[in-house]
């Protein structure tokens, strides 16, 4: 499969309906629009531009996900109960397994990474392998 290069400017990137599962939601009826943009060669990782409008929500990560807010505000609530306020330029880490609470007041626009959670061996072998063949200059190529 050929590599190829992807750029997109995000505010015009059409957004197709996505939907929060019902029971998540908290209060409001937040309403979430999305694209994936990118998924990558090894079909592990994923970069998905967001968005939801005012609402609260439990929410679930079912793979590790880095949040990048493009626009709008987002309150998180952790399982601690400890509070952090996310806008334009913040970023975060969540990991597999997480649970929190959002709350957003106003619009809010995101970029995801997400990433399959993988068993730590398995992701020091792949590291290792990928270490070798670039080691053999076979980087870049299919190794089968």
């Amino acid at each position: 499969m050929p590599k190829s290069i992807v750029a997109a400017t995000l505010d015009s990137v059409e957004l197709e309906p996505a939907q929060i599962p019902p029971e998540w939601i908290l209060s409001g009826t937040p309403q979430t629009r999305s694209k994936m943009l990118v998924r990558t060669q090894d079909w592990l990782e994923n970069i998905v531009v967001w968005e939801c409008t005012p609402g609260s929500y439990r929410w679930t990560y079912n793979q590790d996900e880095a949040v990048f807010v493009l626009s709008g505000e987002g309150i998180m609530t952790n399982d601690k109960g400890e509070e952090r306020r996310f806008g334009p330029g913040d970023m975060g880490f969540f990991p597999a397994g997480t649970t929190c609470t959002w709350q957003h007041p106003v619009y809010f626009k995101k970029v995801a990474v997400l990433k399959e959670s993988m068993w730590s061996p398995l992701g020091f072998c792949f590291k290792v392998w990928s270490k070798l063949l670039r080691m053999i200059g076979l980087s870049g190529k299919a190794p089968l």
